[in-house]
């Protein structure tokens, strides 16, 4: 009698906006422990492979070392530094509001989504930014989006349509939070020794 063949299980990546993602947890208090949220996109959703994109500052190299040990594959983007002087920036008109450095990597996400294609059945965009709009709409209409992953419940209107795909990560604070045990002990309450 011939074993029955368990049905295979589809390819999914996850394509990660670490700005977005980032700005989007810090926002609301909390940062994201990578380590856990690698094991996390692994366990609940089958993931593959994850591309962490990323601005790349020179300073950061542990920091892309260790989402590389953590299992993400990590596209790097030139970032811009915006405090060196350029000629056409008179002095003065700098805004208060902007940003010292940017890496905007939203063409790279949208490039390798495309470039993977023929690699994976599904695909998870983890970003709440609308810029990404474009994209979830081709993956959806050729039935490879899996979900959008999003920090919060603050994630662009564009998306609204799309709720049924929506996973809020904020949702999963408790168990992919970074602690800083250090810290903590640091600040652990003194017990008072007068008491009894």
């Amino acid at each position: 009698m011939k074993k029955q063949s368990q049905p295979k299980q589809p390819v999914v990546y996850a394509f990660i906006d670490s700005q977005n993602l980032n700005v989007g947890t810090q926002k609301f208090g909390w940062k994201m422990n990578w380590a856990k949220f690698r094991k996390f996109l692994a366990d609940e959703y089958g993931v593959t492979k994850a591309f962490m994109f990323i601005g790349y500052i020179p300073e950061n190299e542990s920091l892309y070392e260790q989402m590389h040990d953590a299992g993400y594959m990590v596209v790097l983007k030139p970032t811009f530094d915006m405090t060196r002087p350029r000629p056409e920036v008179v002095e003065g008109e700098k805004k208060e509001d902007e940003k010292p450095i940017k890496g905007n990597v939203d063409a790279e996400l949208v490039l390798w989504v495309m470039k993977e294609l023929p690699n994976y059945q599904q695909a998870i965009i983890v970003s709440g930014d609308g810029d990404f709009y474009s994209l979830v709409e081709y993956l959806e209409g050729k039935g490879r989006l899996k979900h959008l992953l999003t920090p919060s419940g603050h994630y662009s209107q564009l998306y609204n349509k799309y709720e049924e795909y929506i996973v809020r990560l904020d949702h999963y604070r408790k168990q992919l939070a970074y602690r800083d045990l250090k810290r903590r002990r640091f600040f652990k309450k003194p017990s008072n020794q007068n008491e009894r």
